[in-house]
């Protein structure tokens, strides 16, 4: 298979014509290599417009979504970031190219030692993978510039709306099936926050993550 011209295939056919024209995450999604973070039985799959299982029951979102979530971060290059899902490792890649560090956490042990080893064989050097519960975030490196969620959440912990630096953003897809909300939320500082829904889409919820013990908007 042709990875680089399956890679560009992508971005021109899947991800360009979904409003992804940030060039920086364009550039970004031609530079971190999908395949190298997805499971072997998957690789010819890499590139292809569909979830790419994982187990655990979680996936690598599509591609055109991971592009869509970028584009609405807009991570700088001096931002800590906090990714809740650590998946295959493979967003936290993109995060980390971008970012200044980046802690992913995952309540799967299996799905940790995954991102950690890709992340880690890949030469990603600015992550940090670490087992802990979703739903409390990780207030020991708080407070972030950037909060993503990598999957949907029934709604969004107080808990982590609470570990934003004032002007930081989080993002995460909200409700349940038939369809969520990808939503974008940026702290004003003092409790008080700015609400984007961005657009629709469906994706797994991430494990232990409860319902009725967020943040109402």
């Amino acid at each position: 298979m042709n990875f680089e011209q399956a890679r560009y295939n992508m971005v021109e056919q899947q991800i360009r014509p979904w409003e992804v024209l940030d060039q920086d995450v364009l550039d970004l999604l031609m530079t971190v290599k999908r395949e190298e973070f997805v499971p072997a039985a998957y690789k010819n799959l890499a590139f292809a417009d569909i979830e790419v299982p994982i187990g655990c029951g979680q996936v690598m979102l599509k591609p055109v979504i991971e592009a869509k979530v970028l584009q609405a971060l807009q991570v700088r290059r001096s931002d800590s970031v906090l990714e809740i899902g650590a998946g295959s490792g493979y967003f936290a890649a993109l995060l980390a190219a971008r970012a200044d560090w980046v802690r992913s956490i995952d309540i799967e042990p299996e799905l940790v030692k995954l991102a950690a080893d890709n992340l880690k064989r890949y030469g990603v050097e600015n992550v940090l993978v670490k087992e802990a519960d979703g739903a409390l975030g990780l207030p020991c490196r708080a407070p972030y510039d950037v909060i993503v969620y990598s999957g949907g959440v029934p709604e969004i912990p107080q808990a982590t709306l609470d570990q934003l630096k004032p002007g930081g953003r989080l993002f995460a897809f909200v409700g349940e099936a038939p369809v969520m909300t990808a939503r974008l939320v940026t702290s004003l500082g003092e409790g008080r926050y700015k609400t984007e829904d961005l657009f629709e889409s469906l994706v797994p919820i991430i494990r232990n993550v409860p319902a009725h013990d967020g943040f109402r908007f």
